[in-house]
This record gives C-alpha cells, sequence and structure tokens, in this order.
C-alpha cells in the first residue's frame, strides 16, 4: 500500500488565494503548540515574534535592513525556479559577492573616490553571477545536478571567506581579530533616512530589483521563455527555445541578484568583511520565494514577514529565552505549511493497493 498524489481536475480559485493565509495560521497554531510544550507563553511568545518589533521606529528600519537580502536574493531564485533550475547555493554566491565587492575598500583603501561604491556594487553582483555560473556549466555541460553542485559550493565559499579574513585580508591594525580594515566612507552605502535609523540603500535595490523581474517575467518574451521552460521543456524545444541557455541565464541572474545583496550587506549593514556575514539568508530566501508565490511582487511581502520572524526570533532569545534551534525550527514551519497546503489544494492524496496496481498494469 503507498500513496499518490493525483492532480485535481477542478482546482479552487479561492484557496489557491488563501493558500499563503491558510499556510500562515497554521504556522501559527503549530508554533503555538511547540512554544507551549517548551513551557513558554505561547500568546507572549507569539507576541514577541509578531507584534514588539512594530512598535518602535529604529525596529522597522531593522525590518527593512533583514528584509533587503531576503528579498534580493529571493527574486533572483524565483527566476531560477520558475525555470525549473534549483540553485540551493545562493548563501555561497551571496558571500562571493561580497567578498568580490570588498576588494577595492580592503585592498586598495587609498582609493577613495565617489564612483568607488558604484565599482563594489557592480563588482559584487559580478562575483555571484561568476560563482553561480559554475554549477550552471556543470549542468549543461555534464548534466550535474545543480542542486548539489550548488549547495556544496556554498561550503567552500564560507571557508574562502574565513581564510581571506584570518589570513591575507586580516586587518593590520585588528588586533589580531578576523576580520578586513574597517570600509572608508566613500565604500560605505549610505542610509535611506539618516536621521531616524540606518536602514541603507540596500531596502531600495530590493524594492527597484523586484519591479524589474516582475515587469520582465509577466511582460517580456523572455519572461514567457522562462515559464514555458519551466512547466514544459519539450514545449519550449517546439518553440525554439534553449533549455542550455535558460539555465545559464537563470544562474546568472540568481547569482546577480545574491552578490548584490552580499556587498549591500557588508558595505550598508557591517561595514566589514567577518568570518560570519549572514545569518542564513541564502537559504532563509527559498523559503520567501516560495511563500511569495515565485512572484516577485508576493516576495516583497515575503521577505518582510521572513525578516519580522528574525527580528522576533532575537526579541524571543532575550526575552522569552528560546533557543535558536527553536527559532530555525519555527522558520522552517513556515515553509512546511506553504508547500503542504499549494500540495493539497492543486492535488488529492490517493491510496493505492498492490492488487490495485496490478489490475491497472494488466488493463
Amino acid at each position: 500500500m503507498r500513496l499518490e498524489l493525483v492532480k485535481r481536475p477542478q482546482q479552487s480559485t479561492l484557496f489557491s488565494a488563501l493558500s499563503p493565509f491558510i499556510a500562515f495560521g497554521l504556522t501559527i497554531v503549530a508554533g503555538a503548540t511547540l512554544f507551549a510544550a517548551l513551557g513558554k507563553d505561547p500568546v507572549e511568545t507569539l507576541y514577541y515574534y509578531f507584534i514588539d518589533p512594530l512598535t518602535e521606529t529604529w525596529s522597522l528600519h531593522e525590518l527593512a535592513i533583514k528584509a533587503a537580502p531576503l528579498i534580493l536574493i529571493a527574486v533572483g531564485l524565483s527566476v531560477c525556479f520558475l525555470s525549473s533550475n534549483w540553485n540551493i547555493g545562493a548563501e555561497g554566491q551571496f558571500i562571493m559577492g561580497a567578498i568580490a565587492g570588498s576588494i577595492l575598500p580592503v585592498l586598495f583603501p587609498d582609493f577613495q573616490f565617489w564612483f568607488v561604491l558604484p565599482l563594489m556594487l557592480i563588482m559584487g553582483m559580478a562575483g555571484g553571477a561568476a560563482y553561480a555560473f559554475i554549477p550552471a556549466l556543470l549542468k549543461v555541460r555534464f548534466n550535474t545536478n545543480e542542486i548539489l553542485s550548488s549547495l556544496m559550493l556554498v561550503y567552500v565559499a564560507q571557508l574562502f571567506l574565513d581564510w581571506l579574513v584570518r589570513g591575507p585580508w586580516r586587518n593590520p591594525e585588528g588586533f589580531n581579530f578576523p576580520e578586513t580594515r574597517n570600509f572608508h566612507e566613500y565604500a560605505i552605502l549610505p542610509e535611506i533616512w539618516s536621521a531616524s535609523g540606518r536602514a541603507h540603500w540596500g531596502f531600495v535595490f530590493a524594492i527597484v530589483a523586484a519591479l524589474v523581474l516582475w515587469f520582465m517575467l509577466s511582460k517580456t518574451i523572455k519572461g514567457f521563455e522562462v515559464k514555458v521552460i519551466g512547466q514544459s521543456p519539450r514545449a519550449g524545444r517546439f518553440a525554439g527555445f534553449s533549455a542550455g541557455r535558460m539555465v545559464v541565464f537563470a544562474f546568472l541572474v540568481s547569482g546577480a541578484m545574491a552578490g548584490l545583496a552580499g556587498i549591500s550587506e557588508v558595505s550598508g549593514a557591517i561595514g566589514q568583511l567577518r568570518p560570519t556575514i549572514s545569518p542564513g539568508y541564502g537559504f532563509t530566501a527559498i523559503i520567501v520565494a516560495f511563500l511569495g508565490r515565485l512572484n516577485p511582487l508576493g516576495i516583497v511581502a515575503a521577505g518582510l514577514i521572513l525578516a519580522l520572524t528574525y527580528l522576533g526570533g532575537e526579541a524571543a532569545q532575550i526575552s522569552v529565552g528560546l533557543s535558536d534551534k527553536v527559532v530555525r525550527a519555527f522558520q522552517g514551519s513556515i515553509l512546511f505549511f506553504v508547500l503542504a497546503c499549494d500540495t493539497l489544494i492543486h492535488y488529492r492524496i490517493r491510496m493505492v493497493r498492490p492488487a490495485q496496481k496490478a489490475e491497472v498494469a494488466n488493463v
């Protein structure tokens, strides 16, 4: 006996639209149950998760800072996922974009001109795209599984960053701490509203990227090509679209967005390279992409929600005493319920017995 998923002949438009909200509600229920089982007050914990971070102006700025890399990475991943290319290595592309964009302020600290920052952003995008090109090339030329290759390259990037900040790029005046020199003023991403908080232009980049990629996916022939190849590669071949070129295109766009997120985070929120520059943005962005239904505009809202769970998780750790493992499990449950709701709305579960399988085979 086994279970099979059978596509429903008629799908509910209402439930398809409500799916993310149903998933979010189920996440709240599951989270409250988990917190109660751990001996925490569910209402108080959920308050610190979703309400407390919105009560002060500085929290809203922190929300924008956390949401910016999630949105940037997720809108790039949406292009990959819509074309059925599974880029799981955005975390590594984020790191390599940060490293590539930091070359000027770290290795050439006396090179201080107004165009340094634009060059850093371009170099960051190029670094992320170049790193994403590796699994794309391996898939096109050798049919390598892009999930495994892109994921393994994350650890290469993390170790490379750790080696740089502890070795050749270590700040000579940093008292032997594993970090680079602080970026000079021409290498710092400016704040949007300097008088009221520290939210930087990375959030603006995220919104602009979401709008541009939404327009590309919904209004251009390239977006049509992405969707056709993703839904039916055979139909794409009949239409004259190249699956190989699409793999490269999707990975380059995704890597460039992750690289831009990396250099924006380093030059905006941190101001230098450190062994750890990301709390897992590249992996959380996968949740953001699917929570936003792979729609760049939906991803903006999903990015803000997941950023809220980052801030709320930190507040819950301090105020309620949750562990970081519970915080991550709660974030992961969001993706679980999103995928579960979408699956059960579009498919029904059928139980198949061995005898039924044999009868089907005989027919």
